[in-house]
């Protein structure tokens, strides 16, 4: 008897309904008893408590308002978390989304990581470890944030240093600010064209 062959499933972005099922508060849904979200940082959590803030642009440089973005990060002093866990006061994974509002921006409260050595031994630069899900990314984008405050080792850092141009770079380091009196962190992610943010191919 011949095989039947099925035809493929057809593929889709990953927007706009990402957030009717992991961003319920930016959509506007009642939310869930436990939720992976962007209070990563308790109030007794130790290190320095700091605001990540930004916006999503996309190559004609207009505002991303149903963006997603997964972080993953060390603690203070450079350790990762091996499971998510809501009773700890910190947890180095969050989620966070732009909102469907004017401003359309994405925040997380966390605190600043430490540094972490890479498989070889060679130490990082603090960073957060960015993955970003939107309406016409088919496989979503991995980059990094680095702070602008840590100069030094930004310019010893082995990944940052992959990068050729100088210029470039830049587009990986959030600027520091304060939101409500309290220090904080932007750090606008360009999609596509002019200052484009670099990707990774993890």
């Amino acid at each position: 008897m011949p095989v039947e062959l099925l035809p493929e499933t057809p593929s889709q972005t990953a927007g706009p309904y990402v957030h009717i099922g992991l961003a319920l508060a930016a959509a506007g849904n009642p939310t869930r008893e436990q939720e992976i979200w962007n209070q990563m940082a308790g109030p007794d959590a130790p290190g320095e408590h700091i605001l990540l803030v930004g916006h999503v642009y996309d190559g004609n440089g207009h505002l991303v308002r149903d963006a997603f973005l997964e972080l993953w990060q060390a603690d203070h002093l450079g350790q990762y978390d091996e499971e998510y866990d809501q009773s700890k006061p910190f947890n180095g994974f969050g989620r966070t989304a732009t909102t469907f509002d004017a401003g359309s921006e994405w925040t997380a409260s966390t605190v600043k990581p430490g540094v972490v050595s890479n498989a070889a031994g060679v130490p990082m630069a603090p960073h957060v470890n960015v993955a970003l899900f939107a309406r016409g990314i088919n496989i979503h984008l991995n980059t990094r944030l680095y702070f602008e405050d840590e100069a030094e080792a930004n310019a010893r850092d082995p990944v940052l240093n992959l990068i050729e141009q100088p210029q470039r770079r830049e587009t990986l380091i959030a600027k520091r600010c304060e939101v409500d009196g309290k220090p904080a962190y932007r750090f606008d992610i360009r999609i596509q064209g002019e200052g484009e943010t670099v990707f990774f191919d993890f």
